[in-house]
């Protein structure tokens, strides 16, 4: 985790990582030194395989080696229905052939209720040192052996009420497990000491967003020196300590919830976008201590920000897609807006950039690559025609690609 906590503070050109293992690779920030990816693909041409996944789940694939590892929300019975209880399992792909190497169920949910574009197997795993961890936000969280699927540990002892489910996928740090708790009342985040899953510390989180509710996933960033935990949540983010959970700095931002894009780290800024009703993407400077609101606001943008997908930094270009698929380029460091072009259909999927090239992949399975720079220029469209909410990953020079059935692997 040090080294990728050390890779997040780097320029981008000096990122180096062959495996994608957690929410948005290596880096944590869409990131990927891969080169000669594949740039057209369809049902048919460019697919070196297709695995049909069972249940729902739109979690992201985490690559390690030559395995690929997911979650997904099976129905009790084996009947799918909305109302059905849930078994929420983990496993493991052969990565170069997509066959399952294991399977493994890790709790069972009564009911649950998920909104329409979430999934009771949402949060992305995360991996390190041949462990698996797998968070069904407050359904529980899991310690596997990676090799095996057994598990480690296991817990759902940090239950809460949610709102249109789970969403927050989990961070490492030295000896910690971190992930946001966002309920719709007192939320939080909580650290668990990744060897036994018991808690060490937990966050209150406190702002006057009338609606609590949010499912961020916090970014480790190194400022000056210093280790810090930005998470985002209703109204307000805060960046804390966290090898203690204790604050840093917090910056508001009025009413507004239900915060899903991981934030992102260049320039010495945070780039975030505020949440629902109407998102207003932020650039705060992140060398602050205490209440940074009326200082460290760098600029904002009013128009086009994100409620869903995560945004991307290249170089000095600032890249962010609104969920009705109009693509943003802006100037990172002032917030001046050099283009906003209509790009894909409704979108919930986070950017990638790899290969010198700028990824986007919307809900209707439409893949559509950009190239990057300050006009606005599509290199090519790639329909799969399957509904899709996970984000990228990354292995070796080919795209994983997840659907509402199904995970592609997609060469040159």
């Amino acid at each position: 985790m040090i080294r990728a906590l050390i890779l997040s503070a780097l320029p981008f050109s000096l990122l180096s990582a062959a495996d994608w293992p957690e929410f948005r690779g290596a880096a944590a920030q869409g990131h990927s030194d891969a080169t000669n990816l594949p740039l057209t693909w369809s049902p048919t041409a460019h697919v070196a395989w297709k695995a049909a996944i069972a249940g729902v789940g739109w979690s992201s694939p985490v690559v390690i080696g030559d395995r690929i590892f997911l979650t997904s929300a099976l129905p009790v019975g084996g009947v799918e229905d909305p109302k059905s209880d849930r078994s929420l399992h983990a496993m493991a792909l052969d990565a170069a052939t997509g066959k399952p190497v294991w399977d493994v169920e890790i709790f069972t949910a009564t009911s649950p209720r998920a909104h329409r574009k979430n999934s009771h197997a949402s949060p992305t795993a995360i991996h390190e040192d041949g462990k698996l961890y797998v968070h069904f936000g407050h359904l529980g969280t899991a310690c596997l052996d990676a090799a095996t699927g057994k598990s480690i540990w296991s817990t759902q002892e940090f239950a809460y009420s949610p709102v249109h489910g789970n969403g927050s996928s989990p961070v490492l740090f030295e000896d910690l497990l971190i992930f946001s708790a966002d309920a719709d009342t007192d939320p939080k985040v909580i650290a668990l000491d990744k060897t036994t899953g018991k808690q060490r510390w937990a966050f209150a989180r406190q702002s006057d967003a009338k609606k609590k509710f949010s499912f961020c996933t916090p970014l480790l960033i190194e400022v000056n020196g210093r280790k810090q935990l930005i998470t985002p949540g209703s109204g307000v983010v805060n960046a804390l300590d966290p090898a203690t959970g204790k604050e840093i700095w917090h910056c508001f931002y009025d009413q507004g919830y239900s915060v899903v894009p991981r934030p992102v780290y260049a320039h010495g800024m945070i780039y975030l976008s505020s949440g629902y009703d109407k998102p207003v993407l932020y650039a705060i400077k992140a060398d602050g201590e205490g209440d940074v609101t009326a200082t460290h606001i760098a600029w904002t943008i009013n128009k086009g920000a994100p409620h869903n997908p995560s945004m991307a930094v290249i170089g000095d270009e600032l890249y962010f897609v609104a969920d009705n698929g109009i693509l943003s380029c802006a100037d990172a460091k002032t917030g001046a807006v050099h283009y906003s072009e209509r790009c894909t259909g409704p979108i919930s999927a986070s950017l990638l950039v790899a290969d010198g090239k700028l990824y986007l992949q919307d809900e209707k399975g439409l893949g559509v690559v950009v190239k990057p720079g300050k006009t606005f220029q599509i290199l090519a469209q790639n329909d799969l025609g399957e509904r899709s909410l996970a984000s990228y990953a990354v292995i070796e020079s080919d795209l994983l690609i997840r659907t509402e059935g199904n995970l592609y692997r997609i060469k040159k």
